[in-house]
């Protein structure tokens, strides 16, 4: 990666986030092997203006390289207040007391509360603009992505967006990979993911934009075709369509008959072309799990009976998936038991719940282990998987 495209964007703009390579949990409940980043940038007109804080665990790292600028701020941009976008603000006021800070109505009440008493604040909203000279600001308001405080940031000069959480990815700006798709789906559908109603309007408020390059709060800025991509794959997961044709097969297994039986229908699928990716919920990544259930258009889960209801990791997919506002898919079902299978029973209860799912009659059900005679059976789930008038 061109070293200049992570410190100086243009003349006009420059890189002054921090990257947290040592984090091992975004929320405390996402796991990140490559890191995280919190994103800021200094825009440099007549009068320079900030845009966004970082996490308090990056506040002198931050300040630092706002000093070596040489430039004294005029403005701090809010566009979002989570913690770890605004947990810099008090030291950056103690520094910059005369500086104003620029927010939408809730963020301002929001830094309140989290304990900021700015001295001097503008308040904006949808279609205002703050002009810095040589440079202009247009804010457009960005509610529930996915805070209703969000605001995005518009630069016509540079033909930038400034998103917000929006097009944002996990991992470390210093080292961003090539997949970034895959980090920016995980990061979207688990962060934002409920909220594709109020995604999708704020893709409208855009689309007549000339954006030639992204800057979200996390993750790598992106450029080029990057651009395109990513307007793509939003307006895809606002809507909670197919990315993927395919085939998710999900299985959580106690002692890996379960298992056995998921990698068999996974294989069937395959012998018939089928794109098909397998996760054993009992050990991936989570988040990874649901971001892929929301990638594809079919699901095929496989669990074990437990304690009259499902395995514990079954469960919490669910879960996941429903507060997530997983929809429109068709889904089929495995369960396992000895003597009293009920892991079907409560997948499709669970199931049921969320928005158009097609659950594929009948449930398979497996005694124990795999035996011959239940091909028949598994033929009847992939045949019904694969039928050609579903997704």
């Amino acid at each position: 990666m061109d070293t200049n495209r992570i410190n100086k964007l243009s003349n006009k703009i420059q890189y002054i986030g921090c990257d947290d390579a040592a984090l091992d949990l975004f929320e405390s409940q996402y796991p990140l092997p490559n890191g995280m980043c919190y994103n800021s940038y200094l825009l440099l007109g007549e009068r320079v203006a900030v845009m966004d804080s970082v996490d308090k665990r990056k506040t002198a790292e931050w300040l630092q390289k706002i000093e070596q600028s040489q430039r004294t701020p005029d403005y701090l941009i809010i566009q979002h207040t989570e913690p770890d976008h605004s947990g810099s603000i008090g030291a950056f006021l103690e520094k910059y007391p005369h500086a104003t800070i620029v927010a939408s109505r809730a963020a301002l009440q929001f830094l309140e509360q989290f304990g900021y008493q700015p001295a001097h604040t503008l308040m904006v909203k949808q279609g205002d603009c703050l002009d810095l000279g040589g440079l202009t600001l247009h804010f457009i308001s960005a509610p529930m992505v996915h805070w209703p405080d969000v605001l995005m940031t518009y630069l016509p000069e540079e033909k930038m967006l400034f998103s917000a959480d929006a097009f944002g990815s996990f991992g470390v700006y210093s080292e961003f990979s090539v997949h970034w798709i895959d980090e920016a789906r995980r990061y979207y559908i688990n962060i934002c993911g409920k909220y594709g109603a109020q995604v999708a309007a704020a893709l409208a408020k855009i689309q007549a934009l000339d954006i030639q390059r992204i800057a979200p709060l996390h993750g790598c800025v992106l450029e080029g075709n990057e651009v395109a991509e990513a307007l793509r794959l939003y307006d895809i997961w606002s809507r909670h369509e197919v990315e993927t044709n395919g085939v998710l097969v999900a299985h959580a297994s106690i002692y890996g008959n379960t298992a056995a039986v998921a990698h068999r229908i996974a294989e069937q699928l395959r012998s018939k072309g089928v794109d098909v990716k397998e996760i054993d919920l009992c050990r991936s990544d989570m988040s990874e799990a649901v971001s892929q259930a929301f990638r594809f258009g079919k699901m095929v889960l496989c669990a074990a009976s437990y304690d009259g209801g499902v395995f514990p990791p079954m469960h919490e997919f669910l879960y996941k998936l429903g507060i997530k506002g997983y929809q429109s898919r068709r889904v089929g079902v495995v369960e396992n038991g000895t003597w009293a299978p009920t892991a079907g029973k409560t997948i499709c209860s669970t199931l049921q719940q969320m928005k158009n799912i097609d659950i594929i009659s009948p449930i398979l059900t497996i005694r124990s282990t795999w035996k011959e005679d239940y091909q028949q059976d598994l033929e009847k789930l992939v045949e019904g998987v694969i039928r050609e008038d579903c997704q």
